[in-house]
């Protein structure tokens, strides 16, 4: 059974998406509903969390400011908010979708959908051994967010994403964490290790690329089963860096 939490400052909003839900009820049960973001930071870490369906626009904090809040997490994040001047296609590279108030079944329905294969592969990915011919550590790198200070190997990090002023990084244990950094300021701390920028939002470790798919820029595909857009500018050199021998 999927965990779901919802986190809306308006009461109204987290009932009806909460009521729409029980239509899903024999593979979603939703098990907090929070109105109050601080609160939701205090508890959400004590719960076995699959997807939090997350409001943007809420006092106090933003719904970005709250995953930035919360550090680390590994959960899906389904964004579920009445406006789109957010930068849909940015946002839906990084959250698992993106729902507009009110929300449409259909459209739920299709996100359910998704949410169920993506953690049906986060299943198969935890059975992998991704450092079983890495013996060599690489360094850490220091990642500040508002909990703290994550330390992290370079070798453990699968992509890092823009989210509008924030910088997300997928983890191989299948974790993220939010940082309030552009990624223009990682690319330089990444450029000496085996990662390349191939689009102005996306920064890859060529270490977990399994396919690459031809095109006008073309497409890779990762280990964890996300497919990737390459722009046409950086075509050549991602396939210089990954067949060279």
């Amino acid at each position: 059974m999927i965990k779901a939490v919802i986190l809306d400052d308006e009461s109204r909003g987290s009932t009806l998406l909460q009521h729409k839900l029980q239509d899903f009820r024999e593979v979603i049960e939703v098990i907090a509903v929070y109105n109050d973001p601080q609160e939701a930071l205090q508890q959400i870490r004590n719960l076995k969390v699959d997807v939090v369906f997350l409001d943007v626009e809420m006092p106090i904090m933003n719904g970005f400011e709250f995953l930035e809040s919360l550090g680390q997490f590994d959960f899906e994040v389904i964004f579920v908010t009445a406006y789109n001047i957010y930068t849909l296609d940015a946002l839906k590279a990084n959250a698992l979708d993106y729902l507009l108030k009110p929300v449409d079944m259909e459209e739920l329905r299709k996100a359910i959908d998704k949410l169920e294969s993506k953690i049906q592969l986060k299943e198969k990915i935890r059975k992998m051994d991704f450092h079983e011919s890495k013996p060599n550590p690489a360094l850490k790198m220091a990642l500040p967010t508002s909990e703290g200070i994550h330390l992290i190997k370079r070798e453990d990090i699968l992509r890092v994403e823009a989210m509008s002023n924030y910088s997300v990084f997928y983890l191989t244990n299948l974790s993220k964490i939010m940082v309030s950094k552009t990624l223009k300021e990682f690319e330089v701390q990444l450029e000496t290790g085996n990662f390349l920028r191939i689009n102005r939002s996306i920064i890859v470790n060529l270490d977990y690329i399994i396919k690459y798919k031809k095109g006008d820029g073309g497409t890779v595909e990762m280990i964890d089963g996300s497919e990737l857009e390459v722009s046409a500018s950086k075509k050549n050199l991602l396939i210089e860096r990954l067949f060279s021998t």
